[in-house]
Parts: structure tokens; sequence; C-alpha cells
């Protein structure tokens, strides 16, 4: 039976004639959101009371991630980037001659080097190799020993599409010191995450979360806060107001979470943004949305074997998620070539990603494989 798309395309911004399957890149913007910017310019002029109800949308977004996120809402922070989440780790912790990260080797950018100076302190970064492009959960808990501090991954890899069993990952650990931390870009939205098997979780707003860039929401484990310190420190994240009213002294007692990771203002625009878009993702159903990618994925990963196209994305239905990829030297090229067909998907790095969400159906792969059948 064909798949029908969960929510309407036409809710969407520019998707008329358009096949998108690439919301691991960008998503598409929201009609809706069209009312979030101008709630917030009414609220923008409206001096100090604006300014308070702006707040309360903040703190409205947080209830509504710890509610996708299975976490409450006095544990998650906005930071300006999911890099951002990483380095707070980075810079946070006591590191010591000896301890050790471990992370993979098929890592995003921003998860495997957020500890590129941590060397100079006599601290080791283990890269977990893939195994014909999987990682295995095994492996990571294999390279775990006394002296770890930290395991960093993704939960669902940019590069290949798999999710990892997160679930395993914090059992593995639970007799250990190490931090979990894990960046849920490409899962939060379209699959199941629980943050507090983690210690640090933090996601991107502008991909699957159908927001845009500037804001990621992070939850911080009580175990994490304890064991890190804040490095960046502003009027926010400070108790400077009413206790020392104009005039500064030496010693400043500092916030607990939320706002210990929010030095100044976050991006409250974006803010608002991403609220509006976790209605329509809470509406919808978190588990309804995850089985409809994992269901488009197979379908992506039938033709493309029709075509002779080898995909690297694990086959168990359970290491799945919304990204289906397979390698490609020259991947931009026919990402271009794609969108001539007006078929969007991503491509870089030698591989190109196949994403489906929850506007997207059977008619979207059938597009997607009948123009690849004209290119290749």
């Amino acid at each position: 039976m064909a798949l029908l798309p969960l929510v309407d395309p036409n809710e969407f911004v520019g998707l008329e004639g358009i096949t998108h399957l690439c919301s691991g890149g960008e998503s598409p913007w929201l009609k809706r959101q069209r009312t979030a910017y101008d709630l917030f310019a009414s609220l923008k002029s409206a001096s100090y009371s604006g300014r308070k109800t702006i707040y309360e949308h903040g703190d409205s977004c947080r209830r509504k991630i710890g509610q996708l996120w299975n976490a409450p809402a006095n544990r998650i922070g906005f930071l300006p980037s999911a890099a951002e989440g990483m380095n707070y780790l980075a810079r946070g912790i006591d590191w010591q001659p000896g301890d050790n990260i471990v992370t993979t080797n098929l890592e995003f950018p921003s998860v495997a080097y957020a500890w590129k100076n941590l060397p100079e302190l006599g601290v080791e970064i283990r890269f977990v190799p893939h195994q014909n492009w999987i990682v295995e959960e095994a492996d990571l808990l294999a390279a775990v020993d006394d002296r770890t501090r930290l395991v960093a991954v993704s939960q669902v890899s940019f590069y290949t599409g798999q999710n990892l069993d997160i679930a395993q990952l914090a059992d593995g650990l639970k007799n250990h010191k190490a931090l979990l931390a894990i960046d849920t870009t490409h899962a939060s939205g379209v699959v199941q995450v629980d943050a507090m098997a983690s210690d640090l979780c933090v996601s991107s707003s502008y991909k699957w979360l159908l927001a845009t860039h500037g804001t990621a929401p992070c939850y911080l484990s009580e175990k994490a806060e304890e064991c890190t310190r804040a490095t960046s420190f502003g009027w926010r994240n400070l108790a400077v107001w009413p206790s020392q009213g104009a005039e500064r002294v030496a010693e400043v007692k500092e916030h607990p979470m939320p706002q210990k990771l929010e030095a100044g203002n976050p991006a409250m625009v974006v803010i608002l943004f991403l609220e509006k878009a976790l209605d329509l993702i809470l509406e919808t159903g978190i588990e309804r949305i995850e089985n409809h990618a994992r269901d488009l994925s197979n379908e992506v990963s039938q033709g493309l074997a029709a075509l002779d196209i080898n995909v690297i994305t694990p086959a168990a239905r359970s290491r799945r998620s919304g990204n289906t990829c397979f390698l490609l030297e020259d991947a931009p090229e026919l990402v271009d070539r794609l969108a001539e067909h007006q078929v969007y998907v991503w491509g870089e790095y030698g591989r190109v990603r196949v994403s489906g969400h929850l506007y997207n159906g059977s008619a979207d792969i059938e597009r997607l494989c009948d123009a690849l059948k004209e290119i290749l």
C-alpha cells in the first residue's frame, strides 16, 4: 500500500511541484511560522510586557522539547548551536592527563573535533572505527576504561543514517564514571529520543525539528551539572539581580539549570519558530513519525537496489531513521542534476543522503527513482 504524507505538503512554503527529500540538510519552512514571526514582531515592540511574554513562550518551548525528549523542562537550556553543546563539555570538565574520550570515526565534525585542544592537556581521543559503515555499540563500550571521562556520539549518523541504541550505551556505562553526550540533530523530530538516558543531549533546530538556525535545545543531567563548570557568563546565568543592584562585587553566585547554559538571551525569535514546529510534531506523534520515516527509508532502499545502487544505511529497521544514504564520489553533481528534475536531496563527503519526513510519501520516492533512472 502506498504511503501517504502524514502532513499535507501544502502546510509548507515552496513545495508546489517539488519532491523535497532533504530535511536532513534543510527542512522546508512551515507556513504557520508566519504567525510566529508576526507574534514576535508585536511582542518585540511591546516593551517590558512584550519581553515577559516572549520569555513565557521560551518556557513553553522548553516544556514541549521536554515532552518530545521525555525529560523535565527545568533541565533544558537553549544554546546557539548543537556544536556548543559538545564544546560546553570540552571546556567545562576538569580534564586530567591520562583521561580519554570515546567517539567514532564516522562522527559529524562538531562531535569529533570539539575536543581538538584537549590532547595538549594529555587527553586521548579514541576514534572507534566503523565496520562496513556500521558503528557497533559493543565496539564503543569496549573502548571505555577507567580513565574514560566521556562518550560522545550522534544518535543518528549524518553520514549513514544509522540509529544508535542509546539505551544500550547508557546501560553499558552505568558502572563507569564516564558521561554520555549525544547529538540528536538527525534524530529529534523524526525518531524517538530519550534524553534522560544521556548526560547531555543537544539538537540543532533547522533540520527535522522544522525550525531554523540560531537555537539548539540542550538537556543536561544532574550528574553532568555537578561535574562540569560553566565557562561562559553573563547577566542571565548569574544571580546579579536583585541581590546586587547596580554595583558589582567580586563574588557572584551562578544560576543552576536551565539558566546555567544561557549566559545571555537565547535567539528568542527562533524559539518561537521552534515552539510552533513542535506543536505540529507533537500533534502528529513522534512514534507515528518514526514508523513513517522508517517505512519511507525502506522504500528508498528498495528503489535504489533496483537501480543497482548500494545503500550504506543499516538494513535492520531499529537501526534506521529518516536518512537513507549511498556512496557516490561526485555527490554534489548528482544533487544538482536531481534538482533540475525538481527533486531535492543532499550530497557531500562522497555520499548522497535521502531524507523522508512527515510531509513525504511513496509518490516522492517513486519520483526520485524515476529521475535517477534518467540521470544514471
